[in-house]
């Protein structure tokens, strides 16, 4: 077989990477993947055993015997992922990478890891009332639907994981409770199973003591994660007394599993590949009908993604599979887990604050000049924005609070730095730099970034502070995150904290007071784009466009460990059993939850049609009836919330789905220039490209060509999932873009009816716009709307 061009250009930059580290370097761990698996799903022990043996055959045949790779060989994927994780020499590993056998050696290289309020926002409850047309109802709240969680495990004894009124576990599950050195964990009839993963982690840190070997959640995020997408209904929960309500999953009643495979940080990185792998592999086998991911790299071609394999393998056998999009952003082409087969969130906030207002100088008005954004607008004057403030509107989760009505003196931190401390390091309220003589007793304003926000206020209440103001920087314009800091804080947004440190400069003796934190619900605007959040375009693949959607993922309230405080910080020895917390982490589960439903509602549809689902029927429109806002108030696009934002309820009746097989993706694969024989190994069938494919005919819910040349002719094809119906096609133009469609009708005389039409998309010279323009294709019945982002840039 001749290799195409685009696949020998992966191997020889694989061989040459390898091959550029010294002769004389440690054996570093890798994962050698080698497709799918021959043997049947009811694959025996001797089956598996088989397996490991030919794993052990095949390394041995490079170490120069069976017990060279015993030793180097630390994991074997035997159930449905074929392949093997080791520790090898980077020239070792180069020559197995030119084995025909093989299709890809990578480095066992680290990830990161990536509610009483949010679902009464997605519109499945309101003040506490569930309506019979919610799909809570529909679906009996996912019962029985088995989520799985890649995570950092789970602390089982939170009542978000109790078995309380839960009947058998489902007679499909095959998975375990891996408790055997851990006796004081137990799984139940709710928290079905949980294993966990750390050979990976132990080949790049060294041996691990036995407090590693087990699926006890001691850090927070993967107990929080799993609940979101799956706890129970449990009243009352709060987070010191804020945000209370009833905390729950997506899927309320659905059976979770915890696969650990996060651990404390190694360079930053807590979840390794070759344990990712290894969880993907089991989780398969044991009959997860969703996997929710909340962890992410940096975006690498998809056979060196253990992320993207270990989904495709999913997918093949109809687990969905969610990933959270990352936080890198604002920057554009920072987007992680982009593959096709992946559905990949973004986050946004909710309507739900905890406010903290900032008084200054008894209440006296004054006035800043300065930029303000577009829809922060108050007076225009000479190409200026004045700013006339009483009190400044903040957010905290700080428990302690400032007595009565009282002033205190007011700092900046760069006044208030160590003679030796740079103002930079002072300003961000860095370790070391505040002198504490000049912060005694006063309040103190730190700018965000660098330093953990809570670390700040650690630094803050160390300098003497009795309480701090946490300013954004530009960056992070409007995204405010409500935090449990240690003393009492407030976190403001970028045009505020310019006014704030505009008083201290312009006033002999600034004073302010912040005020107890209350809850406020129904806030406007929301949703709007957190800064954190990754953002699109795709840097793998530009014609799939990433994100696909977004969800709340900011002050996201779910159960925690109790092995740490709040903050996660060594000097805080609070403990919770709710904590608020934010990233794309938080909205990849609401998805995974949102997923369970769709999944117990319509049990024969595909992954793909469930992304399809969730996709169509997002909205771009906040509770203003305007468009979505980033960060700083700007209007935001697909690169930063793909088809918008999810609404459950209209997911689960979409009308039209566009749907997608494993031939589909590997038809996508080959015209990525990946040979037959590897996509034969990867997909486990006889495989023959089929002529080239353009990638912009790729089945999916949007419309993305990043290189426009005159024009350009797509084809889609949609499914009937509801009744019988005529659809017509409606568009909102891209700027500089002419679209037709044709046909501009669609008629569905049943169920399961698939129909063809075609997208011609040209530039017009006259308003061609050299960015990408971004516009929407619908297609209605008047009582479905089909949404699909079109996203374009001309050549």
């Amino acid at each position: 077989m001749r290799l195409s061009s685009a696949t020998l250009c992966l191997v020889t930059f694989i061989v040459f990477s390898l091959l550029q580290t010294p002769a004389f370097a440690a054996k570093r761990s890798y994962v050698v993947y080698l497709g799918g698996h021959s043997h049947g799903t009811e694959s025996s022990s001797v089956d598996l055993d088989a397996v490991t043996e030919s794993h052990y055959d095949f390394l041995g045949s490079f170490l120069g015997s069976h017990e060279h790779a015993r030793e180097a060989m630390f994991y074997s994927y035997t159930r449905h992922i074929n392949g093997f994780a080791a520790n090898l020499d980077d020239e070792v590993a180069a020559e197995i990478a030119r084995h025909p056998k093989v299709v890809s050696v990578f480095l066992n290289k680290g990830r990161k890891l990536h509610t009483t309020r949010s679902w009464e926002f997605l519109g499945l409850e309101q003040n506490g009332f569930v309506a019979s047309n919610s799909i809570w109802n529909k679906t009996r709240y996912g019962e029985d639907t088995i989520i799985g969680n890649l995570d950092t495990g789970v602390w089982p004894e939170s009542k978000s994981f109790s078995d309380d009124a839960y009947g058998p576990i489902p007679s499909k599950w095959k998975g375990i409770c891996q408790n055997h050195k851990d006796a004081g964990f137990h799984c139940n009839r709710k928290l079905i199973g949980a294993r966990y993963f750390n050979k990976g982690y132990s080949a790049v840190v060294g041996k691990l003591n036995s407090s590693f070997d087990t699926p006890r959640d001691k850090e927070g995020h993967g107990t929080h994660t799993l609940s979101t997408a799956g706890g129970n209904m449990v009243a009352k929960a709060s987070v010191f007394g804020f945000g209370k309500g009833t905390a729950k999953g997506g899927s309320p009643r659905a059976r979770v599993a915890a696969y650990k495979v996060c651990w404390p940080p190694v360079l930053g990185n807590e979840c390794f590949d070759a344990d990712i792998l290894a969880a993907f592999d089991v989780a398969i086998h044991d009959g997860v009908d969703v996997l929710s991911v909340s962890l992410g790299g940096e975006p690498t071609v998809f056979f060196n993604d253990s992320v993207a394999i270990g989904s495709f393998h999913a997918i093949n056998h109809g687990i969905v599979v969610v990933c959270s999009a990352g936080n890198s952003g604002p920057a554009d082409g920072t987007v992680s887990n982009v593959a096709p087969w992946q559905i990949t969130v973004g986050a946004s906030t909710m309507d739900r604050e905890f406010s903290s207002i900032v008084v200054l100088s008894n209440n006296i008005r004054f006035k800043v000049t300065f930029h303000l954004p577009s829809r922060l607008l108050v007076h225009k004057m000479l190409g200026t924005y004045q700013y006339f403030i009483s009190f400044l509107k903040g957010q905290s989760l700080s428990a302690k609070v400032l007595p009565g009505k009282k002033f205190f003196p007011l700092i900046s931190a760069a006044d208030a730095k160590l003679a030796n401390a740079s103002i930079v390091n002072a300003t961000l309220c860095q370790a070391g730099a505040l002198d504490p003589k000049k912060v005694t007793g006063k309040i103190l304003v730190c700018l965000r970034g660098l330093n953990a926000r809570v670390d700040k206020g650690q630094q803050a209440d160390q300098a003497g502070a009795v309480g701090m103001i946490l300013a954004n920087n530009i960056l992070t314009g409007n995204e405010i995150i409500a935090d449990a800091h240690l003393l009492p804080a407030s976190h403001i947004n970028y045009t505020d904290g310019l006014a704030v440190f505009g008083y201290i400069n312009s006033t002999k003796r600034p004073m302010a007071r912040i005020t107890p934190v209350i809850t406020q619900i129904g806030t406007k605007p929301a949703p709007f784009m957190a800064a954190f959040s990754s953002k699109g375009p795709n840097t793998i693949i530009p014609e799939i466009l990433k994100p696909d959607i977004t969800a709340p993922g900011v002050s996201v309230i779910a159960a925690y460990t109790e092995a740490e405080g709040p903050t996660n910080e060594d000097f805080d020895k609070r403990r919770v059993k709710f904590n608020s917390v934010s990233g794309t982490s938080m909205s990849c589960p609401h998805v995974s939850g949102i997923a369970g439903l769709l999944k117990s509602l319509h049990p024969t549809w595909s992954p793909a049609a469930i992304k399809s689902a969730i996709m169509t029927s997002a909205t771009t429109w906040d509770n203003s009836h305007e468009p979505i806002l980033n960060a700083s108030y700007i209007k935001a696009g697909p690169f930063s919330y793909g088809a918008g934002h999810v609404q459950p309820n209209h997911a689960m009746d979409p009308g039209l789905v566009y749907d997608l097989t494993a031939t589909d993706y590997l038809n996508f694969l080959c015209t990525l220039g990946y040979n037959e024989t590897l996509i034969s190994v990867f997909s486990l069938k006889p495989y023959k490209c089929h002529g080239s494919i353009n990638l912009a005919n790729f089945n999916y819910p949007s419309i993305t060509i990043p290189k426009l040349v005159r024009s350009i002719t797509v084809t889609r094809i949609v499914k009937n999932v509801g009744s019988p119906g005529t659809y017509r096609a409606h568009v909102r133009k891209p700027i500089g873009i002419s679209v037709y469609v044709k046909p501009k009708k669609l008629k569905f005389k049943k169920v399961g009816e698939e129909k063809t039409f075609k997208v011609t998309l040209k530039v017009n010279k006259a308003g061609a716009v050299k960015e990408y323009v971004y516009g929407q294709l619908i297609w209605s019945d008047r009582v479905h709307y089909v949404r699909s982002p079109i996203v374009v840039k001309a050549a």
